[in-house]
């Protein structure tokens, strides 16, 4: 797995999370979903990306979105 697969499966894993957390906890908890999708928003446009750069010390090798 590159940092570019397991940063979208870790948007993924937000946002469903924010979900299930969202209608079972508490609606406040949608706002973590809304987080994730400004965060891919702004990675797209800036290139910075935190998880990524997580991923990376963590010895995943780069992919072609975030090198």
């Amino acid at each position: 797995m590159n940092v570019d697969k397991a940063v979208l499966t870790f948007a993924g894993i937000v946002v469903l999370l924010s979900l299930a957390l969202g209608w079972y906890v508490s609606p406040y908890c949608f706002l973590l979903a809304a987080f994730a999708g400004v965060n891919m928003i702004q990675a797209s446009f800036t290139g910075f990306c935190p998880a990524a750069i997580v991923f990376k010390k963590l010895g995943l090798r780069s992919g072609n979105a975030f090198s």
